[in-house]
């Protein structure tokens, strides 16, 4: 059973399993169970067969494709009260994972059997209308990297990034390695474009970080 402190915790991001007299809220505290999962280690390889999903109560979680020449491509994130879409679909289509779930954050999770999963979405709305939710979620951003890839310079592409990662202070601590797994492309072609923002005067590149001295010029480079 799981413990009533991580049943809070959860429930406070599932509204719906606040309501102590619901079938669902109960049957959760029975088939639900605590996860730790450390920094580095991949929840689901390709091919996985699938057992479980997360729901996310601390940390972060990757998901990614790797194609046949190597590169990655980043398809999404999740997070606090959030799980992955493709574990979803896994489940309910029976097949194995389709991508590579790595945990780049110390993470915590409430896991859910894959035969309960199935179960309560025929059973139950509120579980229903949670995938159909994360559903939403996750096409929306899917169509936004299908745009991105498609219809932005890469150039463009690594201004937005770099300012998406400075939210916390102009220096980032990021290789050129890890920016190019996350748009799909190759490190030389970042390297080269990164050396013209520094030749502009827009960055100052140093080995695993980057600081941003024009943040301005940035933003208007990302929206070329």
């Amino acid at each position: 059973m799981l413990e009533q402190k991580y049943f809070d915790q959860i429930a406070e991001v599932m509204p719906f399993l606040k309501r102590s007299n619901s079938e669902i809220a109960r049957e959760f505290r029975q088939a639900a169970y605590y996860a730790r999962i450390p920094v580095g280690r991949d929840i689901f390889v390709e091919g996985d067969a699938v057992q479980a999903i997360a729901l996310m109560l601390s940390g972060n979680v990757r998901v990614y494709k790797i194609g046949e020449n190597g590169r990655e491509i980043t398809l999404y994130r999740f997070g606090l009260g959030e799980s992955c879409i493709l574990t979803a679909n896994a489940i309910l289509n029976q097949q194995t994972f389709p991508a590579i779930a790595l945990v780049e954050s110390e993470a915590e999770a409430i896991m859910i059997p894959s035969d309960t999963f199935r179960d309560w979405i025929r059973r139950y709305d509120e579980w229903r209308a949670f995938l159909f939710d994360l559903l939403s979620q996750r096409l929306a951003s899917t169509m936004a990297i299908v745009d991105e890839v498609v219809f932005h310079r890469m150039d463009a592409r690594i201004a937005a990034l770099l300012l998406r990662r400075a939210d916390q202070g102009t220096v980032i601590q990021i290789t050129h390695q890890e920016i190019a797994a996350e748009l799909g492309t190759s490190r030389e072609v970042i390297s080269r474009i990164l050396e013209g923002f520094d030749a502009a005067g827009l960055i100052e590149s140093a080995r695993g970080q980057i600081e941003i001295l024009d943040a301005d010029e940035l933003a208007a480079r990302s929206e070329m």
